[in-house]
């Protein structure tokens, strides 16, 4: 599939995908006439080193779209190859440092690289990633709906617990974040950050979903 966590919200505001810009075709850029500098300016996308499309605006480190020429966030490569094992670390390592959007985007890539019997399981773990963003930018609406589709995307798994991922810790973390969304503001990203994986378990057995 294309599509990535970002697509269910992921991005830096609603409807920034945060992984490339729209087709400019679609605003006008085949077949447009009398494109001014500035319009011609906005309709070409942005690419990575590989030719990727992929914004270069900066971020700050909640994810949100700073303008350009702003110091930002670093992002984090797009496509990088690791284990799940050495996913989940770095997840884990950005989540640790108050930075859930960085996380998201290690854990869509792999989604994006996983086995079909493992993809709701990664796209479950970036769409936890993706709702603690919005709760720490003050969405409550926003991180809930993400929320509550990881915690559905996980729930399969919990039998398996793969990769020694605490599923049932991550559900239960979500929903208790879930219902303090109702009452409170902006949560603080690091202090609320989940736990992935149980403790000292390094397990690397494949999920077996149930069906």
């Amino acid at each position: 599939m294309a599509e990535g966590a970002a697509a269910d919200g992921a991005g830096g505001d609603e409807g920034d995908t945060g992984r490339g810009d729209g087709d400019p075709a679609r605003n006008g850029g085949a077949g447009a006439r009398d494109t001014s500098p500035r319009q011609a300016a906005a309709l070409r996308r942005d690419r990575d080193e590989e030719g990727r499309a992929r914004s270069a605006r900066p971020r700050d480190g909640l994810g949100r779209p700073l303008p350009y020429g702003s110091p930002g966030v670093a992002r984090q490569p797009e496509g990088v190859a690791r284990t799940p094992a050495q996913s989940l670390a770095e997840a884990q390592r950005l989540l640790d440092d108050g930075m859930p959007f960085h996380a998201h985007e290690v854990l869509e890539d792999a989604w994006k690289a996983a086995p079909e019997a493992e993809r709701e399981l990664w796209r479950g773990l970036a769409q936890l990633a993706v709702g603690l963003t919005h709760a720490a930018r003050g969405n409550a609406v926003g991180g809930t709906a993400l929320l509550d589709r990881g915690t559905s995307a996980l729930a399969p798994y919990a039998d398996a617990a793969p990769y020694g991922i605490d599923i049932a810790g991550l559900i239960a973390w979500s929903r208790e974040l879930t219902g303090r969304l109702a009452d409170s503001g902006a949560v603080p990203a690091a202090e609320t950050a989940p736990r992935l994986r149980t403790t000292g378990d390094t397990a690397e057995s494949r999920p077996t979903p149930e069906g």
